[in-house]
Order: structure tokens, then C-alpha cells, then sequence
């Protein structure tokens, strides 16, 4: 799957390789040195504590090590004042499929079985220096290719079912995001914060499974009810 360029991801153009750790995080935080004001995650058009949406997620419930490398950075952050996201809500958004009151409950049983026919292998991800984007500290992920491949078996499954895909994997931007930004401030004094923790080891996280789940807004946090679970091969 060849990636594009598009002015709405982050970063706006896909890194010279989906699989060379070093050289997605360098082109992430290229991505990030640009960025002159970071903005409020919260002020995001269509979503309102009612709204409710069904997604493609990663989630990292017993990834111990990635848990406890992400607590470490929060606290060092602790001085931005920006929300963290809790141990149990660290995820990789694979894909919106749709609000729930567009989408009938049905379709996605149907939807999780063509998923569960087109799943690729297992695969692990390893959350690369710390970088961030507009809206939110996050950690670059590598590699991309297993994360490509999986969000392209989910779009062919999704047109199969019935529920083409909102948007086409090749603007994806696989990342995992560990605190948002909750007001405009300098993107400097964040970069400043995020860079010795740049030299931090790397840590690794098995992906086992993908999620389909129907995701809520609380306060200033997400949260989501697993509608069903996609063990990968």
C-alpha cells in the first residue's frame, strides 16, 4: 500500500519508510519541529459528551512495559498541565466507522466476521522516541507495515460488509498518543519538555488482537465498550 500525501494527517506526508524505526521518528519530529502553536484537542467539530461512534482500535490493556514507560514520561510532563491519558485508555485509532445511530447494530457482526477472515499475523510495535502533534504528545510507532496491513484487510472488510471505510489507509498515520493538549500554547515550550526524553530506550508492545468498539467522550478522556475482539492469526 503506497501512503500519500494529505494536508489533514499528521504529518501531512508519509516518512521515507514504514519500516525503519529511525527514520519514522526523525520524519515525526521534522513534522512537529514545524508546528508553531499547539491547539486544544477538546475543540474538535462533532463531538459532544453525547456523541457515540463505533471505531477500529488498538488497545494495550496488559502491555506492562509500555504502561509504565508512558507513567514515566507523564510524570516528567507533569509541569505542561496537559490531561494524560490513563493506563487502561492508552490506544492506536486504526479507524472511525461510523456513529452509532448511522450504522445498524447488525452490520457489525457481519462486519467483525469479514474481519476475522482477512486478519493478518500478529505482529509487535515498539513506541519510538517521544514526539508530538498538534494537539497532543504522543509517541512515533514502528513499524508501519503491519499496521498498514491490518487497516487495509479492515477497509476491504468493511466494504464487503456493507460499511465502506471514512477514510483510505493510505493517509494513515499510525501513532499512540499519551497526553492532549487542552488549551493553545507554544509548541516550543512542549518541544522543549518532550526532547530529553527523547533519549529514553524504546519499548515494545504486542499487537494480538484489534478492537472494534464504540467510543465515548467523559470529561477529558475517552472511553469505549469493546463490541467485539479480532485475534489475529
Amino acid at each position: 500500500m503506497q501512503l500519500t500525501a494529505d494536508p489533514g494527517a499528521f504529518p501531512p506526508s508519509p516518512p521515507p519508510s514504514t519500516t525503519d524505526a529511525t527514520l519514522i521518528a526523525e520524519h515525526d519530529w521534522a513534522a512537529f519541529d514545524a508546528v508553531e502553536e499547539m491547539k486544544d484537542h477538546w475543540e474538535r467539530p462533532g463531538w459532544t459528551s453525547s456523541t457515540r461512534a463505533y471505531y477500529w482500535m488498538l488497545t494495550f490493556p496488559d502491555a506492562t512495559p509500555l504502561i509504565n514507560h508512558a507513567g514515566q514520561c507523564q510524570k516528567e510532563l507533569r509541569h505542561l498541565a496537559f490531561d494524560d491519558i490513563e493506563p487502561d485508555g492508552l490506544h492506536l485509532t486504526l479507524g472511525r466507522i461510523g456513529r452509532i445511530d448511522e450504522i445498524d447494530f447488525g452490520y457489525l457482526d457481519r462486519l467483525a466476521a469479514k474481519a476475522h477472515e482477512r486478519r493478518p499475523e500478529r505482529f509487535t510495535l515498539r513506541a519510538v522516541p517521544l514526539t508530538a502533534s498538534r494537539g497532543a504528545i504522543r509517541y512515533s510507532v514502528a513499524p508501519w507495515a503491519p499496521v498498514i496491513q491490518l487497516h487495509a484487510a479492515l477497509s476491504v472488510a468493511g466494504a464487503e460488509s456493507g460499511i465502506p471505510p471514512r477514510k483510505p489507509t493510505s493517509v494513515l498515520r499510525p501513532h499512540l498518543g499519551i497526553a492532549y493538549c487542552n488549551r493553545p500554547m507554544s509548541a516550543e515550550i512542549v518541544r522543549d519538555a518532550i526532547r530529553p526524553l527523547r533519549k529514553l530506550d524504546a519499548v515494545d508492545a504486542p499487537v494480538r488482537r484489534v478492537r472494534l468498539v464504540e467510543l465515548r467522550r467523559e470529561d477529558r478522556a475517552y472511553r469505549w465498550q469493546v463490541i467485539h475482539s479480532v485475534e489475529l492469526r
